[in-house]
């Protein structure tokens, strides 16, 4: 029962992110800019140092020998997800009209596979569902804000943007339960799903968020600096959360 209260509350308030879109409202572009340099910076060392830190090491005292290919089907999942079915841009889709849907079923899907991830990094340990769970909440602010901007570009209201966002997110509770359902009947689901989600996380880090870090350059080195800090700062964490163990 305990998997099941950290599990359900983890993916709750995940889901729970996707209304934080509202908040940027009353920033200016500049702020929200700056803000979401620093928590793209920070989402980049989570993401990595969770999956270097913590899952992937689990997996392999586990002894099993196709790890490296369970990371590598996370590495080409993710892959195939962004280039054909998920999209953040507002010139993805040749048909502009399309663009709300595509973010929404992207969207769903994404965060379905998170929810299961983050159930099955909480059947290997508390700890690491946590680290999981960090790993996951700030990869998804800078995502939710850019998506409720694409869906009210998109035509939708504020307020229904909001609404769509939060139901696309909560599949990410429908992932969750599953897994841990399966669980129940088989032992075995999270010896695939947790490299699965070192990979995925690694593609994300690497495919995703650096080459957007190097396109913010700054000309600054103050403000280079502060990127770097935060990268580091991810990682940190993922790190300190070692000693929960």
């Amino acid at each position: 029962m305990e998997v099941w209260f950290y599990t359900i509350a983890s993916v709750l308030i995940v889901s729970v992110v996707s209304l934080i879109g509202v908040m940027t409202l009353s920033l200016g572009k500049n702020t929200l800019e700056k803000i979401l340099i620093l928590l793209v910076s920070f989402s980049a060392g989570t993401l990595l140092g969770d999956a270097f830190i913590h899952l992937i090491p689990e997996s392999m005292e586990g002894g099993n020998g196709a790890v490296s290919i369970y990371i590598l089907s996370g590495l080409l999942f993710f892959f195939v997800l962004e280039k054909f079915i998920h999209c953040h841009e507002a010139g993805c889709p040749e048909h502009s009209h399309a663009l709300p849907s595509m973010i929404l079923v992207g969207d769903g899907l994404h965060n379905f596979i998170d929810g299961m991830i983050i159930a099955a990094s909480y059947l290997i340990s508390i700890p690491v569902g946590i680290a999981t769970t960090i790993a996951v909440l700030f990869h998804e602010i800078p995502q939710e804000i850019g998506d409720f901007g694409v869906l009210v570009h998109g035509g939708f209201s504020k307020t229904k943007a909001l609404f769509y966002n939060f139901a696309s997110a909560s599949t990410s509770v429908l992932g969750a339960v599953l897994v841990l359902v399966a669980s129940s009947y088989s032992e075995n689901a999270e010896i695939f799903l947790v490299p699965f989600a070192a990979g995925g996380f690694i593609y994300i880090a690497t495919a995703d968020i650096i080459p957007e870090l190097h396109k913010h350059k700054s000309h600054k080195l103050f403000e280079s600096a502060k990127q770097l800090l935060f990268f580091v700062a991810g990682i940190a964490v993922m790190w300190a959360l070692l000693f929960l163990e």
